[in-house]
Order: C-alpha cells, then structure tokens, then sequence
C-alpha cells in the first residue's frame, strides 16, 4: 500500500497545487463576494462554487491526472462528485455560519480541508480512471 501511495506522490502534489490555488481563489471570491458585494455567506458559496468547480475540472483533468479522454461517463462522475461537494459547501455554511454564526471564512476553510482529503482518491480511481 505504502509503494502504491508513494509511486502517486508527482500526482498527489500537482492536485496539491491546484487545490492550494483553488483554495486562494476560492476565498478570494467568497470574500469579495461577501464584502465588497454585500451578498451573504451562504449565497456567496453558491456563487463562487461555479467558478471553483471550473477551475478545479479543468486543471486537475488535463494537468494532474493526464486524462485526455472526452467521456459521457467521466463527466457524470465529476458532476456527481461536484454536486455532493456543492451541497455539503453549502449546507455547511448554512449550518455554521446561518445558524451557529461561526466566521464564514473559517467554515469554508475547514469545509475545503475536509472535501480535499476525499477527492483526491475519488478523482484518482473513480472520476479520471481510464475507461
């Protein structure tokens, strides 16, 4: 298991890299959006998320795990994926910055950290495997 682990470090790192700039931009437009724009927290993930999830597909597809191929069934598992990460985003905004009014900042923080630690092995033997 360790040699398996240990053999997907390159592409552990380039997913690393395109999460920690994800993170940055993710809070970036949470910030501003909630801000400089007035719009709430819980509206803010839903806006930002879009942008987010673009990002992240397209980087991690081409990039991160070399997968070129077009795929009817690849892009249903991401978007599955990527429905569940949006709901829970938003849910755990909802319940912690709504109504428990912890600072939405560090509920998105902790939020990504937790999602992070999932996708990479469900990006890596689920959404990208080679058919």
């Amino acid at each position: 298991m360790f040699i398996k682990l240990w053999k997907m470090r390159k592409q552990f790192i380039k997913y690393f890299t395109v999460g920690l700039s994800s993170f940055f931009l993710d809070i970036f437009s949470l910030i501003l959006l909630k801000e400089y724009l007035f719009i709430s927290a819980t509206l803010a993930v839903i806006i930002n998320q879009i942008l987010i999830i673009i990002y992240n597909f397209n980087l991690n597809k081409y990039w991160t795990f070399k997968n070129k191929a077009i795929d009817h069934k690849q892009f249903v598992r991401y978007l599955t994926l990527v429905l569940f990460n949006y709901f829970f985003s938003v849910a755990v905004m909802y319940i912690f910055n709504e109504l428990l009014n912890f600072d939405y900042r560090l509920v998105r923080t902790a939020t990504i950290i937790i999602m992070v630690m999932w996708n990479f092995f469900i990006y890596k033997f689920w959404v990208y495997r080679k058919s």
